[in-house]
């Protein structure tokens, strides 16, 4: 019951032009380069973020940098985001500072990336197709602000805007999930919704521009 309240709830705040809806078994499609196509996520809950974990499906043949997912606030563009600088070359932001993950020999086809992160220790941990890539350390003692704008598809270089064409995505993205805590990414299973932050089975989005919905391959 209390679930349901809570679902009636936030569809009867929801922000005008926003939608949601249980995405799982879809996929979200960028068909082609611009500054334009994007999606915007609204968390489940707004809170100040002193861990983390972010997972997420994606498949795309560019070869060039591109953005799989922005957090960014007023006061910093990259607050949170995941951004691919070139094949198999993943880069963590938090809070302006920058970590680079490589992964040997990646292989072409779908992606199931998830990264953790804690402020306690500045430990982040990334895992690429349910394989461990390393842990590394960043902003140890921060916290990430809550006022954020969460996009798909593009970098922001200002909040909610300034898009790159030359940084955007082009491809499928899906099972996007959000946890406010550290998940243990060792027993992960790949079909898992119970995230608290952003929730694939009740996505809160707004789709911007050449945006499509479909059932993922």
């Amino acid at each position: 019951m209390e679930k349901l309240l809570l679902g009636v709830l936030l569809l009867a705040f929801l922000p005008e032009g926003m939608t949601q809806k249980d995405l799982r078994g879809k996929a979200f499609i960028f068909p082609e380069q611009s500054d334009t196509a994007y999606v915007t996520l609204i968390p489940r809950v707004r809170k100040p973020l002193r861990s983390f974990t972010l997972c997420l499906k994606a498949f795309t043949d560019l070869t060039r940098p591109y953005s799989l997912f922005s957090y960014s606030t007023k006061s910093r563009d990259n607050e949170l985001l995941l951004f691919v600088s070139k094949v198999g070359e993943y880069e963590l932001y938090i809070g302006n500072t920058k970590v680079t993950f490589k992964v040997p020999q990646p292989r072409y086809g779908p992606v199931h990336l998830c990264v953790s992160w804690e402020s306690v220790s500045g430990i982040a941990e990334l895992w690429v197709n349910s394989r461990p890539v390393g842990r590394k350390g960043l902003r140890r003692g921060y916290t990430l602000r809550e006022d954020a704008r969460i996009i798909l598809g593009q970098e922001q270089d200002s909040f909610g805007g300034n898009f790159d064409a030359k940084q955007s995505f082009v491809g499928e993205i899906w099972d996007v999930s959000l946890w406010d805590h550290v998940v243990s990414l060792r027993n992960l299973c790949s079909t898992c919704y119970t995230s608290n932050i952003l929730n694939w089975k009740a996505l809160i989005y707004q789709a911007k521009g050449y945006v499509v919905v479909k059932p993922k391959l």
